[in-house]
């Protein structure tokens, strides 16, 4: 590589050939040399080097270096600019710092080692010019970068944990939920959240925190069933030093979630004395923490999930309907899984991936026998049930997919195609009907799960069951049971 690559270029500008040379004489050994008799010349240089600093003489034929240097100002900006002149007056001086941007004046006659250390600070400007310029741009990018990674990040988070991530079908009654709890969430209002146990009710309230202006502040949650009325206080508006032991000072919820949101579930069980006082948060803004006296401000969004009727305990006298009414200016009711069958496959294929993932072990589906089986059972405990079902499956997997033969016997003895009964066999035994049609029902039942539970082996169902092979095919045929794989009888595997 040539060794005069890296160095800097200047361009001296002077229509005295004797004054060229000496300046070329004085700034050669360190720097790159152009010369150019005039500005034409000077400019047609510029056009084809690269140029980082300029020595002109202001006195020339045609344009002065003034005139010259105010033009490279306007198409070179970057490019530095000396004057050398003979003369020292004020005003012409100011004139051309205002013009051309003179960055220093040199008068003559100069001496080569001023020469030499104006030439050398003229390229270090060029560089930090240089490098400033840089840096403003790399910020710039950082920044935008930075930005468009937050709001890719938030984005994500807000699709992965928000409303897209409520898994239902197109039809599914929780369409309806979903559209309430997304209009609500942009507004800054208390909702009420009611439900079964084990609807959701978190989730949603977590999906309304994401998609409020609150989003990018904090989100907590607090269940206050089965808390004492003491210690509940603690938690949610925290303590003075004194009141815990070892004399800690304790932040609670308020405090946490100021400018975030605070999701209380269990709402009902509330004790008198913590309702006034989510009363006062809600009306006022403001709360004391325990063993205090001062009032401190939160800006909080309340966000409250409960599974009772809460205006039949206002109306009982066992909720203070102020309160109730302050909670409830937006309400959004979850719908039981039992009213969601349409989801449940969904539901439980997401549930699947996601456990499969944390536990190690990869599974592909569900068996249409054990969706089937899936699909017609009630669910009382809902989306807890389903997870807690769809994790024991799991654990006793030994396929990829899983076949109804894992799902637990009560599941198993619910009726398929009957979504208005419940999946035990207690409402048949309290049901109308005569005992013929209601011991029907039963043995259905049983029929089912045996052959569930033996992966529709015949011969395995009919010893358990203590019947011979062909009095359980005339059982399955007058009940019209048919096994969901189509096999027929003669491919039924023997023992």
């Amino acid at each position: 590589m040539n060794a005069h690559a890296t160095r800097s270029t200047l361009l001296l500008v002077d229509d005295e050939p004797h004054s060229l040379t000496a300046m070329r004489m004085a700034l050669e050994d360190e720097f790159e040399i152009l010369t150019a008799n005039g500005a034409d010349e000077a400019l047609q240089a510029l056009e084809k080097e690269w140029v980082h600093a300029i020595f002109c003489d202001q006195r020339m034929p045609g344009r002065s270096g003034v005139e010259f240097l105010t033009e490279v100002r306007d198409r070179w900006p970057e490019t530095v600019r000396v004057i050398i002149t003979g003369y020292t007056d004020a005003s012409a001086m100011m004139a051309a710092i205002n013009d051309a941007g003179i960055h220093q004046f040199l008068t003559k006659p100069w001496h080569p080692d001023q020469l030499m250390i104006a030439a050398r600070n003229a390229v270090r400007l060029f560089q930090l010019a240089r490098e400033n310029e840089r840096l403003v741009l790399e910020m710039r990018y950082l920044a935008n970068t930075a930005k468009t990674r937050l709001e890719r990040r938030r984005k994500a988070l807000q699709e992965g944990a928000g409303f897209e991530a409520i898994s239902r079908a197109p039809a599914s009654p929780m369409n309806l939920t979903v559209d309430h709890a997304r209009r609500y969430a942009s507004f800054d209002l208390s909702v009420l959240i009611h439900g079964e146990t084990g609807t959701g009710k978190a989730r949603l309230a977590r999906a309304m925190h994401l998609g409020s202006l609150h989003s990018d502040k904090p989100f907590y949650t607090f269940n206050l069933a089965g808390v004492p009325s003491d210690l509940a206080a603690i938690h949610l508006f925290g303590a003075k030093r004194g009141v815990l032991p070892g004399g800690v000072y304790k932040v609670g919820l308020m405090q946490k979630a100021d400018r975030g949101t605070l999701y209380l579930t269990g709402i009902e069980h509330a004790p008198v004395d913590i309702q006034l006082a989510l009363l006062r948060v809600l009306t006022e803004g403001t709360f004391t923490p325990v063993g205090g006296q001062e009032m401190l401000d939160t800006n909080v969004r309340l966000l409250t999930g409960t599974s009772a009727d809460l205006a039949a305990l206002v109306a009982a006298g066992r909720f203070l309907p102020d309160l109730f009414h302050a909670l409830s200016v937006g309400q959004v009711s979850v719908p039981p899984l039992r009213q969601r069958r349409c989801d449940i496959a969904i539901l439980a294929q997401q549930h699947l991936a996601e456990l499969s993932l944390a536990h190690g072990k990869p599974l592909r589906g569900f068996t249409p026998a054990a969706l089937d089986f899936l699909e017609n059972y009630d669910w009382p405990g809902n989306l807890r049930e389903l997870i807690g079902e769809v994790t024991r499956m799991l654990v006793f997997a030994q396929d990829e997919i899983l076949g109804a033969e894992l799902i637990s016997r009560h599941i198993l003895q619910s009726l398929p195609g009957n979504p208005a009964r419940d999946g035990a066999l207690d409402p048949v035994l309290v049901t109308d009907g005569s005992l013929k049609e209601r011991v029907e029902q039963m043995e259905t039942r049983i029929l089912r799960e045996t052959l569930a539970r033996h992966r529709w082996n015949k011969s395995r169902a009919a010893g358990e069951l203590g019947l011979s092979r062909v009095g359980l095919r005339a059982k399955l045929e007058r009940y019209g049971i048919m096994d969901p794989s189509g096999r027929g009888d003669d491919e039924d595997e023997e023992d």
